[in-house]
């Protein structure tokens, strides 16, 4: 191959790299959630256009090169975030709160924001009382002023590990920096991401890109082989991650880098060995087998698992979401994983319970009732269920559907890949509840980096017309056409998979050449 046919994909995709960066800028620019949300769709649209076709441009970019045009692109693509004020969300003004009420001592699950005991603590910025300020959308009376704080009368949802990042942020800091700090953390959390999936896939051995089938087993590979990584690219191009992750500075971040990173750890440290297996070698650990013992091989065993289990119990205790994960890490250690996960979570909880006067749950119940979570008739959720079965089934259907998909997963989850069944469950789950909410989709981004099923990527596209598009189309069932097309995306995806199977089903030299992986 020569060097200029080598060169012209880096070119491509650097080239619509840039147009995509430009593009985000843009929409991050633009102000129009309120005034203008069909404009703002569709610089959505453009976003995600060339997100699709960037991506797909860089399969043909060699495997060597992959890496650091992922990184490189990431970090552009995160940094528009960075260009203004929260654009889609206040949810960031209550971190932002939160870090303030825990600096002065007080448990954030004690009061409301409403509450006249914490009027000392109110920041202008936060509290504003010019009157024409507070007749902008978005802006809640409180005390002859206005909050910028979404629910200011409720006390606070966020679990404990997210209300310690509120106050490391609010400690570090400067006074003036206002929102800023939180939006370059969501920016690191961000490109960190990146960086463990990157590493993840290169060990693994799994590209996952455009247009590729992830593999049937993950094939580790010598550290003189190139591994593509393309994979990693559906997480740090995504338009989801600069609108949301950073401009938004929406906490989910820091639970996927937390997630991630588990998964990472336990995934890790059975290269060699399956290698070995692959290629007629000795000393090879078979995925399923069970890793009994007692020699340094095992204790190394354990430590993984409760280090991985701690970093997804963490994950856990920023957002929920997380803990869907956990049935597919559970094949192998299951008893060290769920022990130090459910242990990690209750320790973060511990300081808190000691501190506080008010349930440190705090408004979950009720945020779970607002949502509609409860009452399949409300706010758009199980809109696609209650297009086929009768409103009062809806709830029902979904828990025997998941609890279903639970026990496949249990059962015939690969250890190897435990990404494959938490995006398997966590997708199904969106398509069953239909959240209104993009941010939620996160997760799902980067559990398809990892897996390379790019057509559940829809979901989380389907999740921001719910929550954009929606508001310039009141009259027509925005969330309900979007994630029927989603759900026909997925199901498409599937039976085309099926349908390539064979191809894939070959043995480790097929595997290695398979064009993945470059020597």
């Amino acid at each position: 191959m020569t060097h200029g046919s080598t060169l012209r994909p880096v070119v491509r995709t650097g080239v619509l790299l840039a147009a995509l960066t430009v593009v985000l800028a843009l929409t991050v620019l633009h102000d129009g959630y309120n005034t203008d949300p069909g404009g703002l769709s569709w610089w959505y649209a453009a976003s995600w256009l060339l997100f699709g076709v960037a991506a797909w441009s860089l399969r043909k970019v060699p495997v060597r090169r992959q890496a650091a045009l992922i990184v490189a692109g990431g970090i552009a693509v995160a940094a528009t975030g960075l260009l203004a004020p929260p654009r889609t969300s206040t949810d960031s003004y209550r971190y932002a709160w939160d870090g303030r009420v825990q600096s002065a001592g007080i448990s954030p699950y004690d009061h409301a924001p409403r509450d006249r005991e914490l009027t000392g603590l109110r920041d202008p910025w936060l509290f504003p009382t010019d009157p024409a300020q507070c007749a902008l959308p978005d802006h809640a009376r409180v005390d002859g002023g206005c909050t910028r704080l979404n629910r200011p009368s409720v006390h606070t949802i966020y679990p404990p590990v997210a209300e310690a990042y509120f106050l490391l942020v609010d400690e570090i800091a400067p006074g003036s920096a206002r929102i800023k700090p939180l939006q370059i953390g969501g920016a690191l959390c961000a490109v960190g991401t990146t960086l463990v999936l990157v590493r993840i896939l290169r060990r693994r051995g799994t590209g996952g890109g455009p247009g590729t089938a992830p593999m049937p087993v993950p094939v580790p590979v010598p550290m003189s082989v190139s591994v593509s990584v393309s994979g990693a690219a559906y997480w740090a191009w995504c338009p989801a991650l600069p609108v949301e992750a950073v401009n938004n500075a929406h906490v989910d971040v820091l639970a996927v880098l937390l997630t991630v990173a588990g998964i990472g750890v336990l995934t890790g440290g059975r290269g060699a060995g399956r290698l070995a297996a692959l290629t007629g070698g000795h000393g090879a650990e078979s995925p399923g087998a069970p890793t009994g013992g007692r020699g340094p091989e095992s204790a190394i065993s354990r430590i993984r698992a409760a280090l991985g289990g701690a970093l997804i119990g963490a994950g856990v205790a920023v957002k929920m979401l997380p803990a869907v994960v956990l049935p597919a890490v559970l094949r192998r250690r299951p008893v060290t994983v769920l022990l130090s996960t459910v242990g990690l979570i209750a320790l973060s909880y511990l300081p808190y319970v000691l501190a506080s006067h008010s349930s440190v749950f705090g408004y979950l119940g009720g945020y779970t009732q607002e949502e509609g979570y409860d009452d399949p008739a409300a706010r758009g959720r199980f809109a696609l269920l209650r297009l086929v079965l009768p409103p009062s089934w809806s709830l029902p259907v979904t828990l025997v559907v998941l609890l279903a998909l639970t026990a496949y997963v249990l059962r015939s989850g690969k250890p190897e890949r435990p990404w494959s069944g938490a995006l398997l469950l966590l997708g199904s789950a969106f398509l069953l509840l239909t959240p209104g909410y993009s941010w939620y989709a996160l997760l799902l981004v980067a559990l398809v980096a990892l897996d390379g099923r790019w057509e559940w990527l829809t979901v989380a596209g389907a999740g921001a017309a719910s929550y954009v598009t929606a508001r310039a189309a009141p009259g027509f069932p925005v969330a309900t056409t979007a994630y029927a097309i989603a759900a026909g995306a997925v199901l498409a995806g599937c039976v085309l998979r099926l349908r390539r199977r064979p191809a894939y089903d070959s043995g480790p030299a097929e595997v290695l050449s398979n064009g993945r992986v470059s020597v």
